[in-house]
């Protein structure tokens, strides 16, 4: 009578079955991340890399009529003044990939406020409009755009604005509070404002995604004096942007304003809003805290009711942020502004943009 030799299994331990099953659950699971980048979302980037696959919109959100309820409400004659006085020009640092992706957003949106509104890349697309410069794309082309950028600006626009605002394709600017941040200002004088950090220049410098905004003077010796002759302004193609524009600055003597308003409370921010007004939202130990030049608190004191500009916005919070200031009311409260001593007298007040 033959016998049927059976297989024994080796046993194995609950832990030992609990450890396979979840390192395997683990490996599909980054597997399929890595493999569907679109998936992710990030509610407070602090990168680029985290703002790599945030796209807008494909239906266009539309607007509201200045004719309805509470626009008819509005009086905004100040701000109409403010815009013809302190003419602001907008150029926005692009690349062809994110012409349709987040370039069309910063025109329908913030972008509409500006007196001259262009978008820098390397290639050009006439529907933004977008200028196509001689450069790679990429971060370690950065710098060279922006001198390109700057250069090109000067050369086309110089007298078509008195303030040159540089900002990124992620970032959304209140222009409003931006000229009344500015109406103090002469355009002849050499300075410009942004959020302010402290380290590797000593009046420090700049932070490029919160967006800075030269006088013209101040784009007058960075182009003249700076991109030709100033030992201190790098003459490579790479280097970190906003560092080495603030290099450049102090070389060509041009102040780093203090862009904070009455209360001592921030403008121009690097992050989304949620960063800034969530105490402990990131710890101490993050870089922000060591690099920013002024004290700066966390909570509803951190940010100036005039905040200028807001950094990492993706498309879809473009409209969010549209929404909140330009349209959202609440029923009841009135909002007066006088019209400014500054702007009583209009040529006066602007802009002696004669150079002495």
């Amino acid at each position: 009578m033959g016998f049927i030799r059976m297989y024994k299994w080796p046993l194995f331990s609950k832990h030992f079955l609990a450890a396979l099953l979840t390192g395997l659950a683990m490996g599909f699971t980054v597997a399929y991340l890595a493999l569907s980048p679109e998936i992710i979302t990030f509610t407070d980037p602090h990168s680029s890399m985290e703002m790599e696959y945030m796209a807008g919109p494909t239906v266009d959100p539309g607007s509201h009529s200045e004719n309805e309820e509470f626009h008819n409400m509005e009086d905004a004659t100040v701000a109409d003044k403010l815009y013809k006085e302190v003419r602001v020009l907008c150029w926005v640092m692009t690349g062809p990939k994110n012409h349709e992706k987040r370039a069309k957003h910063v025109k329908a949106t913030w972008g509409k406020r500006c007196n001259i509104l262009l978008f820098m890349s390397s290639q050009a697309d006439e529907s933004l409009p977008a200028v196509a410069l001689p450069v790679g794309e990429g971060r370690n082309n950065l710098w060279i755009k922006t001198k390109e950028a700057f250069k090109y600006v000067y050369k086309h626009y110089y007298d078509k604005a008195d303030w040159f605002l540089k900002a990124d394709d992620d970032t959304y600017v209140i222009l409003e509070n931006l000229r009344y941040m500015l109406m103090p200002y002469k355009a002849n004088e050499a300075i410009y404002f942004g959020c302010r950090f402290k380290p590797y220049v000593k009046q420090g410098y700049m932070s490029g995604g919160a967006g800075y905004v030269l006088s013209k003077e101040a784009l007058k010796r960075f182009v003249e004096i700076g991109l030709t002759n100033a030992t201190g302004c790098s003459k490579s193609n790479s280097g970190a942007e906003d560092v080495e524009m603030g290099k450049c600055m102090e070389a060509v003597r041009v102040k780093a304003g203090d862009s904070r308003d009455s209360m001592g409370r921030g403008r121009f921010f690097p992050f989304v809003p949620e960063h800034h007004l969530i105490p402990g939202h990131v710890a101490k130990s993050f870089w922000y805290w060591q690099y920013i030049y002024y004290d700066s608190k966390e909570g509803m004191d951190c940010c100036s009711d005039n905040a200028v500009s807001f950094h990492y916005v993706s498309p879809n919070q473009m409209y969010v942020l549209e929404y909140l200031i330009y349209h959202l009311r609440p029923y009841g409260i009135a909002f007066r502004v006088d019209m400014p001593p500054e702007l009583m007298d209009a040529s006066s007040a602007r802009y002696e943009t004669t150079t002495t």
